[in-house]
């Protein structure tokens, strides 16, 4: 078996995609994910299981269950990554960063404005790989736990695993609805008059579902949720076909586009959230990670703080 395993089990490519599937929770996700297809995932997957001679996941519900092999395989393919990892912060170091990947897991909000933080270092730093893992926020914690990148962004960092974090931007959720809704003629609006509305809410495990559970036990105030979504800009149509209100992150807008949409003038809102860069007590930083941290700090978080004041999101 011994033998078997170290001549088959031999790609980082397939550890790699095996790791997205578990991660993601389907071929699909997976292969979106990576930039490949579903038959090319799912041939190497079945060739993964093929070399340990026992299947690595069964579908319940269509939904991926992993079996123990299949776990025990995920564990091991976390070291074998993590140890390749090591070695790129080695060299990196031995180099001075000019070379080598940033490895980046962020929620999917964060989508929106993380592409420009990384324009203006990858301008500085040509040679420099990234790898940008998007995902909900317990999708990301899970990444967290197993230590696999350099950076996560969250807007509300688990409180259950040791990190250091920095607090790095504003991240004000606002109430939307479409310029024809009959909401969106009415001032001094309040959560009463929101809760009276169809709601569409992200889904659960989101990190905008979080912030805006934890801003309604506060205010004691339920809202009319109609619909559960796991996409923003699918939340964002839906509000635009007149179908409900919702209430999102800012940057969403922003960067994303927000044609036929408004912000309601809550007397509550917007709720107010940070966005923070959050890593692992216990892994060591590389050169690299070090100066992306001092470029976010320096320059990222200024450069998005303009645009976030010269941008007048959603004004009436």
């Amino acid at each position: 078996m011994k033998s078997r395993l170290h001549a088959h089990v031999g790609t980082i490519r397939q550890l790699e995609i095996l790791l997205s599937v578990h991660d993601k929770g389907s071929i699909k996700e997976a292969s979106k994910a990576l930039f490949l297809t579903q038959p090319t995932v799912s041939i190497q997957m079945k060739k993964l299981a093929e070399a340990m001679g026992a299947p690595l996941y069964n579908y319940t519900n269509r939904q991926i269950l992993f079996t123990d092999i299949g776990l025990e395989l995920v564990k091991t393919a976390v070291e074998v990554l993590d140890s390749f990892s090591r070695l790129d912060m080695a060299i990196g170091n031995i180099k001075g960063f000019k070379s080598g990947t940033l490895r980046l897991a962020v929620v999917t909000t964060s989508k929106y404005f993380i592409p420009h933080l990384l324009g203006p270092f990858l301008e500085k730093y040509p040679d420099i790989d990234i790898q940008l893992n998007i995902g909900n926020r317990q999708q990301t914690i899970d990444r967290l736990k197993q230590g696999i990148d350099d950076f996560y962004v969250f807007s509300h960092p688990p409180s259950d695993i040791e990190t250091e974090s920095i607090e790095f931007l504003t991240n004000p959720l606002v109430a939307i609805a479409h310029q024809d809704h009959p909401i969106a003629k009415k001032n001094n609006l309040t959560l009463q008059d929101l809760s009276k509305e169809p709601f569409i809410m992200r889904e659960k495990g989101s990190g905008t579902r979080y912030a805006i559970e934890e801003f309604l036990k506060h205010h004691n105030t339920k809202l009319n949720v109609k619909m559960t979504i796991e996409s923003n800009e699918a939340i964002k149509h839906l509000v635009m076909s007149k179908l409900g209100i919702s209430i999102l992150s800012a940057h969403t807008l922003m960067y994303g586009g927000q044609s036929g949409l408004v912000r309601l003038p809550i007397k509550e809102l917007p709720i107010n959230a940070h966005w923070f860069f959050v890593w692992s007590k216990s892994k060591r930083q590389t050169l690299l990670a070090a100066e992306f941290l001092a470029h976010i700090e320096t320059n990222g978080r200024s450069l998005l703080q303009k645009e976030m004041i010269s941008n007048d999101i959603l004004s009436r």
